[in-house]
């Protein structure tokens, strides 16, 4: 499957997006009448109501990059996760582990994570290929976590052709109470009619690690 150096590019909705766009604009509406509010305190005079709807789109910006930047989104996540247990888990970090091939050999795989409220990105290396993710989705089915995703990888020995897999992820520990690392592990399938099953382990919830093989 991926054999080597494969990066993952992949781009989807963490939580439930009509939610988002309903909680950022009662935010926005919220933050916005407080400033004008407050404004008037401090300034002493009343002002035009006009002025609010003139704060209005700088809130709606702060939030905005609020929830989109992985640094402050992670600690949003945090807070959410603390009222909600459901939401889908935090996959920010460092990945170990290795991909098992047909002929029973394991290649060994390295990853980093880096997601936010709306998107992830995965980097996946092991030694002997580059793949594309084409299409990923989080899904929560009968209360267990998955990750849908299927990939285009080029191989690094240009004589090779590319090909296309698929796989369902399932993500592991994501709902037990005592703290441990989470996992990813599923089955992949080819359109070279091949299989086999890829399997990681985060080590560390750093993203700025480098984990390229070449």
């Amino acid at each position: 499957m991926f054999a080597n150096s494969t990066r993952l590019i992949a781009m989807f909705r963490v939580i439930n997006f009509t939610y988002l766009l309903r909680y950022v604009a009662i935010a926005t509406a919220t933050l916005s009448i407080l400033a004008y509010w407050g404004a008037e305190k401090i300034l002493q005079i009343e002002l035009p109501i006009a002025r609010l709807f003139s704060v209005v789109p700088w809130v709606a910006l702060i939030i905005i990059l609020f929830i989109t930047t992985n640094s402050t989104s992670r600690a949003t996540w945090r807070l959410l996760k603390k009222f909600n247990s459901s939401l889908y888990p935090d996959l920010n970090g460092t990945w170990e582990g290795e991909i098992d091939i047909e002929e029973g050999h394991k290649i060994p795989a390295r990853a980093v994570i880096r997601q936010n409220l709306i998107e992830v990105q995965i980097d996946l290396h092991t030694a002997t290929s580059k793949s594309l993710t084409l299409e990923t989705t989080p899904v929560i089915a009968a209360g267990q976590f998955k990750l849908y995703y299927t990939y285009r990888s080029t191989p690094s020995n240009l004589t090779w052709p590319s090909y296309t897999g698929s796989t369902i992820l399932d993500v592991r520990n994501a709902a037990l109470k005592a703290p441990q690392n989470l996992e990813l592990s599923g089955y992949y399938y080819t359109d070279r009619k091949t299989c086999g099953r890829i399997k990681l382990r985060q080590t560390s919830a750093k993203t700025d690690v480098e984990v390229s093989y070449y």
